[in-house]
C-alpha cells in the first residue's frame, strides 16, 4: 500500500506536535511518560517559591513544584500544584512545609509525614496542609522592630548619662581631673626612677650582695653542725642543771623572805636599820665636832712641853 504525500505530511506533523508538547512539558519538569501523583497545597503567601522547584520529604527531593495559581474561591489563598515523581507513600494527615533552601533566597517544599494521628495514605488529587516555615529575613523582619525600640531606649539612656557626666564634670572638676592626673604621672615617674636605683644599687653591689648571702649560709651551716654536735643527752643534761639553778634560786629567796635567818633579819627587822641610822647620825656628828674642836681631841708640842693640866676649880 503506498501512502500519498498529504498523507506521510500529516503524519510528519502529528509527531512534530507531539515531540513539540513533550519537550514544552520537560523543559517545565514535566515527564509526561512517568506515571506520577499530584497534590494541591494551599498558602497564604509563597515568597519566592516558582515552578519546577523542589519538592523533598526527610532531605531527598520526590518531586517538584508544578504550578502556583490564585484560589478562584478565595483570593487570598494561593494553590501550589505539586507532583511526586517516586513511588513514597505518606499518609493525607501530613502537611507540606515551605521553608528557604539557602541564605540567599529559594524557596521548597518538604513533606511532614504525620505517622500518629492517621495512617491514611494520601492518594493522588488531595489537598495537603500547608505551612510555612519562617526563614531567615523573617525572623530578621520580626526581631529587628524589637531590637531598634530596644536601641532607642538605649541610646536615650546613654543620653541620659551624658548629660549627667557633663553636669558632673564642670570647669572646676575637670581641672581637679586633670591635676590629680598629672601627679599620677608624676608619681609613676619617681617610681621609675625609684626603681632605676634600686635596680643600679643592686647591680653595684652584686658582688657584696654575694658575699652576704655566702656568709650568712656559711654561718648558718655552723649553726647546723653546733646544734649537730649536742646530742639530746647534752640538752637534758643542761636542762637539769637548769632546773637545779632554778630551785637554789628559789631556796634562796625564800631565806631572804624569812625573818628566821640572820640575812632576813637585816633586811626585814626595821629596829636593826633605824640602829645603824641613829649611829650614823652620831657618827657623822662627831666628825664635825672633831673638825671644829680638833684641841678636845688632840694634844701635843713641838718642843715636847706637856700640856698644861686643866685648872681645878676652887
Amino acid at each position: 500500500m503506498k501512502f500519498t504525500k498529504e498523507i506521510k505530511v500529516g503524519f510528519l506533523a502529528i509527531i512534530g506536535v507531539m515531540m513539540s508538547v513533550f519537550s514544552y512539558n520537560y523543559l517545565k519538569g514535566i515527564n509526561l511518560f512517568d506515571k506520577n501523583r499530584k497534590f494541591t497545597v494551599k498558602y497564604e503567601k509563597v515568597d519566592g517559591l516558582s515552578v519546577s522547584n523542589p519538592v523533598t520529604m526527610n532531605g531527598f527531593k520526590i518531586g517538584k513544584v508544578q504550578k502556583i495559581n490564585f484560589n478562584s474561591k478565595n483570593t487570598r489563598e494561593l494553590l501550589v500544584d505539586i507532583t511526586i515523581d517516586n513511588d513514597v507513600v505518606f499518609p493525607k494527615t501530613s502537611f507540606a512545609e515551605l521553608y528557604e533552601t539557602g541564605l540567599i533566597g529559594g524557596k521548597a517544599i518538604a513533606i511532614i509525614p504525620d505517622y500518629k494521628n492517621d495512617s491514611t495514605i494520601a492518594l493522588d488529587g488531595d489537598i495537603l496542609r500547608g505551612v510555612i516555615k519562617p526563614g531567615l529575613t523573617e525572623l530578621v523582619n520580626q526581631i529587628l522592630p524589637q531590637v531598634q525600640l530596644q536601641l532607642e531606649a538605649v541610646m536615650k539612656n546613654a543620653e541620659i548619662v551624658l548629660q549627667n557626666i557633663n553636669t558632673l564634670f564642670d570647669d572646676e572638676t575637670k581641672k581637679e581631673l586633670k591635676s590629680s592626673i598629672e601627679d599620677f604621672s608624676n608619681l609613676t615617674n619617681s617610681l621609675s626612677e625609684t626603681s632605676n636605683e634600686i635596680s643600679d644599687l643592686i647591680t653595684n653591689n652584686s658582688d657584696n650582695l654575694t658575699n652576704a648571702v655566702t656568709d650568712f649560709k656559711i654561718a648558718s651551716n655552723n649553726i647546723k653542725s653546733i646544734t649537730d654536735s649536742i646530742n639530746s643527752d647534752d640538752i637534758i643534761t643542761i636542762t637539769s642543771n637548769l632546773n637545779t639553778l632554778v630551785s637554789d634560786l628559789n631556796s634562796i629567796t625564800s631565806s631572804l623572805k624569812n625573818s628566821d635567818g640572820t640575812a632576813g633579819m637585816l633586811i626585814n627587822d626595821e629596829s636593826i636599820y633605824n640602829n645603824l641610822e641613829n649611829a650614823t647620825n652620831q657618827l657623822n656628828i662627831l666628825i664635825e665636832d672633831i673638825k671644829l674642836n680638833p684641841d678636845r681631841y688632840i694634844n701635843f708640842s713641838v718642843f715636847g712641853k706637856k700640856s698644861k693640866e686643866p685648872k681645878k676649880n676652887k
